[in-house]
């Protein structure tokens, strides 16, 4: 069984997930802030969030900040508003996806199907499949792990999962939906703003000057792709 942390102030909202997700086998966790919430993930196994922005005191944003310091739980953001600049921010911040209020039970349950689905499929409980080489890039899928230059560099569970499946089809270009339908293991769903944030984090991380990636490159038009790199022996 998966536990999940529904964080919002307004309590009826919470109520309604919980049902909605307590019906899908998820032990539910609630908090009303963020404060709340931090205590919760700090004193229980949380294995996802579901994480209002617009809250008093300390909001989801600020929240997620905090989370982001040293947890890389799967986040995702609930906001009231429809602006894409408000979904970008959460984005922006680490959360790996994000569903705008009012949101259908079906939609919410199918989110947060997907990426349980997809951070297990990638985390702890996969057998080793080794490392996954490109140059000076090295991905130990045991330990979700990734280094560059043996200087390890921290993902959120999206970003690892992103990098993982262009890495290991090293050189082949996918278009926005292409990744999305791969790693998210559903059918694309608005997902050019997602990818876009995800792969500039990505490059921000791993490569040395992001405008001239060494890995990561965009083909206009197109998609994306990891540079095949002759592996240094």
């Amino acid at each position: 069984m998966y536990n999940i942390l529904v964080v919002d102030d307004d309590k009826e909202i919470v109520k309604a997930i919980e049902i909605y997700l307590g019906k899908e086998n998820y032990k539910i966790y609630k908090a009303y802030d963020g404060e709340e919430a931090l205590k919760q993930i700090k004193e229980n196994d949380i294995h996802l969030v579901i994480l209002d922005i617009m809250m008093p005191n300390k909001d989801g944003i600020e929240t997620l900040e905090e989370i982001r310091k040293d947890k890389n739980i799967p986040v995702i953001m609930l906001s009231a508003k429809s602006e894409d600049a408000d979904k970008i921010n959460g984005l922006d911040c680490g959360a790996d996806d994000y569903v705008t209020k009012p949101f259908s039970p079906i939609e919410l349950i199918a989110r947060v199907n997907a990426l349980i689905r997809r951070c297990t499929k990638f985390g702890p409980i996969e057998e080793k499949q080794g490392l996954i080489k490109n140059g000076e890039l090295v991905i130990d899928d045991d330990l979700k792990k990734v280094t560059v230059d043996d200087k390890v560099i921290k993902l959120t569970p999206t970003e690892y999962n992103i990098l993982k499946f262009l890495t290991e089809n090293k050189g082949k270009v996918f278009s926005i939906e292409e990744i999305y339908e791969n790693v998210w293991d559903e059918e694309c769903y608005a997902a050019e703003n997602v990818i876009a944030v995800h792969i500039r984090h990505i490059r921000e991380k791993i490569e040395i000057n992001p405008k001239e990636p060494k890995y990561l490159k965009v083909i206009w038009g197109v998609g994306y792709k990891v540079e095949n790199l002759q592996n240094k022996e």
